[in-house]
């Protein structure tokens, strides 16, 4: 069964990158053009793997991370964070809001499915 991750970015361009990427490497996509759109599609779906942007309108990263941790079937789903933002204290912000992980824009798409398949297979 194909595993399903969640994409979230408001950059259009990046999001088509990430699915791209991640279609090529067998993985379902579901696209969110921000924080609040990807809680509405997370609620329809409970998906494999979370990836999303910090700086978006109307959510931002951090606040979707926290209300997909107060869902009981987020509470174990992976969730990383795919920003422009490297800074310790994002990161640690980060951490503290439930990410599991952190990678940095603009993003190698080999690197990317790496670190996919070795949070979900």
């Amino acid at each position: 069964m194909e595993k399903t991750i969640l994409a979230v970015d408001d950059s259009g361009s990046l999001r088509q990158m990430l699915s791209f990427s991640l279609k090529a490497a067998g993985y379902q996509v579901i696209e969110a053009v921000d924080g609040q759109d990807g809680l509405d599609k997370a609620r329809l779906q409970v998906v494999d793997l979370v990836l999303t942007d910090q700086n978006m309108p109307r959510m931002d990263g951090l606040t979707l991370i926290k209300a997909l941790r107060a869902m009981p079937s987020y509470q174990q789903v992976p969730i990383l964070m795919l920003t422009t933002e490297s800074g310790d204290d994002m990161k640690a912000k980060g951490r503290a809001a439930g990410a599991n992980g952190w990678l940095v824009k603009p993003f190698d798409p080999q690197k990317l499915t790496d670190v996919v398949k070795k949070v979900i297979g």
